[in-house]
């Protein structure tokens, strides 16, 4: 008997699994058929058929499992936003609060949004929108939760290993400068002029695709040679982890660097992986992005670091991105969307490998990966390190922790 309800449990566990599948995918379609009709009542300024559009999305919204749910919470949540839009425009102030607060219970989360966007300039002045917006500050205003982020302890002198810099004479190295014939595409000027050249180079080369993971073997070589026969691109980690191998072919000391949140709330899974590379002539790190084709400078023109770039945010001191800054050629990014928005909010927490090396984060049995993150004061209390096992890659990975800017930023030996 026990047997039998063993196997109808199993059974019946895997018909569900296969339906919250197909009832995540009937529902994509579902979405974006109707992202469309939103978008077109709203265009209209029509509040009863974007309502009858919400009815019939809120509906089969409701009767999802509880996954498919969770991954398409800001749909609902946009949606409820914006008819709150229309409402404002139209001077429907007791609406338009209405569906404001319905946009918040939902998870509409962006402050800095809500603060800006001149559909709510109608309702923006009343005491009921800043009740309902004020508790959102330490949410989503990101300039502000990164203010209450300044203070680190450059006391912290918890034990931690030092940063490496895997040769350019390594192997797999030699063979990626030779491949791609890197020497010639970084050229004969400044190291400044290299270190850019080649994030053009690769930002050029390979697309940035934030909707799939990146594959399996995750060195420059392999994942370049698969962008080009399967016509795909790389997330941003796959794409930092590229520049970063290219850089060290060159014998550039160079780290990828992972932008996190803080996210009190943990609902926010989006980060931003970019290069730190360091530049002798100018005795510091440089911000690079080949995502978005970027680096930053002061009102001088001089390149900054993240450091540099992250404490220019707090102290709202002026900044310029460079010119051609764009999203896969198809779209400009301005200064005030990518450093006060978006990478705002992710240079609270930073994250890199140890050791900066070729093929370091493809997963294999027995191989330990080794983390620093620098952690602000504001944060959360961590240990001195944490370690955990991935059971089916067999991976292994530590984590160090410090609260010391100065050990995070350190220069390279022998620069």
């Amino acid at each position: 008997m026990v047997k039998r309800i063993l196997a109808a449990l199993l059974f019946f566990t895997a018909l569900n699994l296969q339906a919250q599948v197909s009832d995540a995918a009937s529902f994509t379609g579902f979405a974006r058929q109707h992202d469309s009709l939103f978008r077109d009542a709203y265009d209209h300024r029509d509040t009863t058929r974007y309502q009858q559009v919400l009815n019939t999305f809120t509906l089969r919204y409701n009767n999802l499992d509880s996954t498919t749910k969770k991954a398409n919470v800001d749909r609902l949540s946009v949606a409820l936003y914006n008819l709150c839009c229309i409402y404002s425009l139209q001077n429907r102030q007791q609406q338009a609060l209405t569906y404001l607060e319905k946009a918040i219970q939902a998870g509409y989360y962006n402050y800095a949004n809500m603060m800006a966007d001149k559909d709510l300039n109608n309702i923006r002045p009343l005491e009921q929108f800043t009740q309902l917006v004020a508790p959102l500050r330490r949410i989503g205003d990101y300039p502000y939760i990164l203010r209450q982020a300044a203070l680190y302890n450059t006391a912290d002198t918890r034990p931690l290993p030092g940063f490496t810099y895997q040769s350019k004479n390594d192997p797999g190295l030699v063979t990626l400068r030779k491949a791609f014939n890197l020497d010639s595409i970084a050229g004969q000027g400044s190291d400044v002029s290299q270190v850019l050249a080649l994030m053009h180079w690769l930002h050029n080369l390979v697309p940035h695709d934030g909707q799939h993971e990146n594959p399996l073997v995750k060195n420059a070589l392999s994942m370049i040679t698969v962008c080009k026969k399967d016509n795909r691109g790389l997330n941003c980690r796959g794409l930092a982890t590229t520049l970063n191998e290219c850089y060290l072919a060159l014998g550039f000391k160079s780290r990828f660097v992972t932008c996190q949140p803080k996210d009190s709330l943990g609902i926010d899974y989006d980060c931003h992986v970019i290069n730190m590379v360091y530049a002798p002539s100018l005795k510091k790190w440089l911000w690079i992005d080949p995502t978005f084709d970027t680096y930053v400078m002061n009102e001088k023109g001089e390149l900054l670091s993240i450091e540099e770039v992250r404490q220019r945010i707090i102290d709202n001191s002026p900044l310029i991105i460079s010119p051609d800054a764009n999203w896969n050629h198809r779209s400009s990014e301005t200064k005030e969307h990518y450093l006060f928005y978006y990478m705002a909010k992710n240079l609270y927490r930073l994250e890199c490998p140890i050791n900066s090396a070729y093929d370091i984060e493809t997963n294999a049995n027995g191989k330990n990966i080794e983390y620093i993150q620098l952690l602000p004061l504001d944060y959360f209390k961590q240990p001195a390190k944490t370690n955990w096992t991935n059971k089916n890659t067999k991976t292994a990975y530590t984590y160090y922790y410090t609260n010391n800017p100065a050990y995070f930023w350190q220069v390279p030996e022998n620069n």
